[in-house]
């Protein structure tokens, strides 16, 4: 079976990050043989077997070209829609981008939390949303120009907060009822089921469960 990616080929994990394909092999599962990409995540010094089939599916793809990369930092600093007060649906709205996962979509939400943040302090689920993916995008475009991640992570903050520049409060929606005010009241209720949403964009559709659990725990990579 011919494959997409070759060994040592750097790829792209939605929601996890930089990763590095350092095995192509086959495997058994359910009486049938499977081709699986053994992918090093160097970031979360995690290795991750993602069956061949899947890897459209899971939106694993190559690392942008220095254009696209700087395409994206630039969208950092462009005018957007206005941000809806409205902490569920953005979430959701920001969660959805990142799940599809292409360094413009990581750059929308980064652009769109920290903006929201010079207004009003982010809930603690969009905290966590916004760092989860200003790391995934200091990550991927540090690779596609050379440069480090302290470079990338310095040029993400200029391009958010130019020198002399005030905050875009004009890009705030307002709303009668801003939920960002009842977050408090009910976090521990709904934190759960919130959580479970980022950890599942987090594990980028891991649902290989069935497929990684005949790996011997102690087998080294």
């Amino acid at each position: 079976m011919e494959t997409k990616f070759s060994i040592d080929q750097k790829v792209v994990y939605p929601s996890q990050g930089v990763g590095k394909v350092i095995d192509i092999f086959e495997k058994k599962f359910k009486d049938n043989m499977l081709l699986y990409y053994k992918i090093y995540i160097e970031a979360s010094d995690m290795v991750v077997m993602i069956p061949v089939e899947k890897a459209d599916e899971l939106g694993i793809r190559q690392i942008v070209s220095a254009k696209e990369a700087e395409e994206a930092l630039n969208l950092l600093s462009e005018d957007f829609e206005p941000i809806t007060s409205d902490w569920k649906l953005r979430y959701q709205q920001n969660l959805d981008l990142l799940k599809k996962g292409t360094v413009k979509d990581i750059a929308e939400i980064v652009r769109c939390l920290y903006n929201r943040s010079k207004v009003k302090e982010l809930p603690i689920l969009e905290r966590k949303l916004y760092d989860s993916a200003k790391r995934l995008l200091e990550d991927e475009i540090s690779f596609a120009l050379g440069k480090s991640q302290k470079e990338i992570e310095q040029t993400i903050h200029t391009k958010l907060e130019p020198p002399g520049s005030v905050a875009k409060i004009k890009h705030i929606m307002p709303l009668d009822d801003d939920e960002d005010d009842d977050l408090m009241d009910d976090v521990n209720e709904k934190s759960r089921d919130s959580d479970d949403d980022l950890d599942d964009a987090d594990s980028a559709d891991t649902d290989m469960d069935a497929d990684e659990e005949d790996f011997d725990d102690d087998e080294s990579f």
